[in-house]
Order: structure tokens, then sequence, then C-alpha cells
């Protein structure tokens, strides 16, 4: 299903996102310039997280409340998107005391989440949602 234009800038957001993912599993291979150390891939990490993550989860809770109420399923993954971002603002919080584990954990989860939002929470969007509503999603990004 192609992407609804309201939904257009979280989905390339993601892309970034599923690239910092893959960057923090452990035994990857280097990925275009990336880090490839820890120290690196923390940095890296905490730095996406502050300048775009943190203000990206904030949208999407935006726009889940704009639809809140139009599908029964919608308000499920709807809250289950509002757990998953407040366990990955804590894994992002205490990223620079994360070793190995604590990144592929990280990587694990955040990796889900966008899964589950891309392949599940917005055709669901999309398709109960009409064009009104989602005018007023588009109008989130400013």
């Amino acid at each position: 299903m192609k992407r609804h234009e309201a939904l257009a800038p979280l989905s390339r957001e993601h892309h970034e996102a599923l690239i910092l993912a893959q960057l923090l599993k452990k035994g990857v291979p280097a990925y275009k310039g990336l880090p490839t150390d820890t120290a690196g891939k923390i940095s890296y990490a905490r730095q996406l997280y502050a300048d775009k993550l943190r203000r990206h989860f904030l949208d999407e809770e935006k726009i889940l409340e704009i639809v809140k109420g139009k599908n029964h399923l919608i308000d499920t993954i709807s809250r289950e998107i509002f757990n998953e971002h407040s366990i990955l603002r804590k894994l992002f919080d205490s990223i620079d005391t994360a070793g190995v584990d604590s990144l592929d954990e990280l990587a694990v989860i955040l990796e889900q989440h966008i899964r589950k939002e891309e392949r599940i929470l917005f055709p669901l969007i999309q398709q109960h949602c009409d064009e009104d509503l989602l005018k007023k999603v588009t109008a989130v990004f400013g």
C-alpha cells in the first residue's frame, strides 16, 4: 500500500531509524562510514535521538491522539506504541552507560517498533481515517 502523504514524513524518518537499529545490532558489518566502535555507535545514537527521534515520537503521539476513537484496533495498537515509546525513551536516556548487549536490545526493540507502525498501524490509519482527518494529521508537521 502506498503511504498517504500525511504519514510519509514519519515513514521517511523511519528509514534513518532503521539504519540506526541495524548499526546498533551485535556483529553487523560496517555501513557507509557510520561508526563501528561502541563509543561511536553510542554517540551517533544519542545525537540522532536528540536531533530527530525525540521529536518523531512526540509527532507520532500527536497523530495517535488525532485518530483516537476511529477504530478499535488502531486504539489498541496506539496504546502499544505509547508504551514502546516509553521503553525506547528510557533506553535512549541510559545509552551512555550501555554495553554491546544493551545496544543490541535497543536495536531489536526499535526495529520491531518501526515495523509495527509501518506494516500495521499506518495501513490501518489510511484505511479507517477520511481525508479530513488525514489533513489534521498533516498539520502536525506544520
